[in-house]
């Protein structure tokens, strides 16, 4: 794939003629906004939001185009799941001479834009992001900063840049499957609320219903879930339905929170309770019983982004989206 084109790049200049000032003005709000008066600030900081503007904060400090820097965003780094990605990405693009520089967005969404704006003012010569959801106002940004971006984790049809994901919905409809193929027919879904496991509790619902099962119990926990809340959700789901019901969870941890609270009730898995959950980090393999999950390579996907921005930056072309395959790695409790 070529490197991507946008609009000419927004100078400060720009700004300061839209907004009617000078361009140390400008440069005053940026750095010093306590010296100019509020009215001119929020005209000038106006005239940057129209126009996309991102200052260069280490503008003279180097010696080249080339910071050798490149950021990578993740909601969390309190999971396996994207601390694989992120540590293979990081391996990677060391050896080939760049330092990764870790943000963390969380699961609100809200603060992104804020947050790749000030990133991309230090001027990273690219970008690995969490998921393909962007805002309209963050596309553009980074359409027009022309920095490399791989985002990862999602599919999308129409990615920001580049691309290294698996569908999340098509995940949940696999665990559907998959018990409906043993023959479960009633079924429970705890998972948190961000919006991939929202997509994956999607796809397991759709192939629930589409398969002639019925779900007996849904509920959602805040993301990032914790092994506490999962075992709150699965306390109210236990208290509420009597009978042999397959638990369609959203992550490695809320399955051990599920497991756990069944056994506490002295409830047997599978036999009573069977259990999915998705990532198959330690905690899956480990747990007494080792418990059914979903695996994705993220050491892979971390290997492949970065190999994509290395081609990008050597100036080759690199492929716009990759599917990473997904497994159902059946255990001891289904």
């Amino acid at each position: 794939m070529k490197p991507r084109t946008g609009r000419p790049v927004v100078k400060i200049t720009d700004v300061a003629a839209m907004a009617g000032v000078a361009p140390m003005t400008v440069s005053r709000v940026l750095n010093a906004p306590e010296r100019v008066s509020a009215e001119t600030a929020e005209r000038v900081r106006a005239a940057i939001d129209t126009l996309g503007y991102v200052p260069n904060l280490i503008a003279g400090g180097l010696s080249s185009r080339r910071s050798r820097m490149i950021a990578a965003v993740v909601p969390t780094i309190a999971s396996q799941l994207f601390s694989d990605p992120v540590q293979t990405f990081t391996d990677t693009l060391e050896w080939a001479g760049y330092q990764v520089v870790l943000a963390l967005s969380g699961y609100g969404g809200g603060d992104e834009d804020v947050l790749l704006r000030q990133i991309l003012s230090r001027r990273p010569d690219g970008l690995l992001l969490t998921g393909a959801r962007r805002s309209p106002a963050a596309r553009r940004l980074l359409t027009d900063t022309r920095v490399p971006v791989v985002e990862i984790w999602d599919t999308a049809e129409n990615p920001t840049d580049m691309l290294v994901g698996f569908d999340h919905q098509q995940v949940g409809a696999a665990v559907a499957a998959h018990f409906l193929g043993l023959g479960h027919r009633d079924f429970a879904i705890i998972g948190a609320d961000d919006v991939r496991a929202t997509a994956r509790r999607q796809g397991a619902v759709d192939a629930i219903l589409a398969g002639g099962g019925r779900i007996v119990g849904d509920h959602t926990v805040p993301a990032p879930a914790n092994i506490a809340r999962s075992r709150a959700a699965a306390r109210a789901l236990l208290d509420a339905f009597k009978g042999r019901v397959a638990v369609c969870c959203s992550s490695d941890t809320v399955a051990f929170g599920t497991i756990t609270e069944a056994r506490l009730r002295g409830l047997r898995i599978p036999d009573d309770v069977a259990v999915c959950g998705f990532g198959d980090i330690e905690l899956s393999r480990e747990s007494v019983p080792p418990f059914t999950t979903v695996s994705v390579d993220g050491a892979g996907i971390g290997r492949t982004a970065a190999e994509f921005l290395l081609a990008r930056l050597q100036g080759n072309e690199s492929p716009r989206r990759v599917h990473i395959p997904f497994r159902i790695v059946a255990r001891g409790t289904e």
